[in-house]
């Protein structure tokens, strides 16, 4: 299930100049960070900051690690990308201009499937309701095995048998 983008009234590289140029301390955009954004937002897909760097690399761009680190942690600050902690690694997505959504991991291959769920979203707002409790995010990740991994362990129980 692909999810539709959502309308947004600034780019993500408007969105995240603002936001430096907000801070306590105002910070200058570089043009390392200018190549992150425009990079993590060219496409959606679920990263880790190495992959994020190695990609990069690939496509001809470089950028130094500590940048890259840093420049995630204010992404996500600036509420253009969402953390997800899945095990012991760190998983970015793109979070603005991107409906709310819930996740669905394959503990075989890794694979990330996004899904909406009207029962969910309401389930959650009815349980902040009862203990007067103001949300601001959650993250909610169900672990398990996707379809074609349990394909796959299927067929290996069945050609065990033989």
């Amino acid at each position: 299930m692909s999810l539709p983008a959502v309308t947004v009234s600034q780019s993500p590289e408007d969105k995240f100049r603002e936001y430096l140029a907000s801070r306590p301390r105002p910070q200058r955009y570089t043009g390392q960070q200018r190549d992150l954004v425009r990079f993590i937002f060219s496409q959606h897909s679920h990263f880790d900051a190495e992959q994020l760097i190695d990609a990069m690399k690939v496509a001809g761009m470089s950028v130094s690690r500590a940048t890259a680190y840093r420049t995630l942690t204010k992404l996500v600050d600036a509420g253009l990308l969402r953390r997800l902690e899945l095990g012991p690694r760190m998983f970015y997505e793109h979070d603005y201009g991107y409906p709310q959504h819930e996740h669905l991991q394959c503990s075989e291959c890794g694979k990330m499937i996004e899904f909406q769920s009207p029962v969910i979203e309401s389930a959650m707002r009815e349980v902040c309701r009862q203990h007067r409790f103001n949300a601001t995010g959650h993250t909610f990740i169900i672990r398990g095995t996707c379809e074609q991994c349990n394909r796959a362990r299927v067929t290996k129980r069945r050609l065990d048998l033989i």
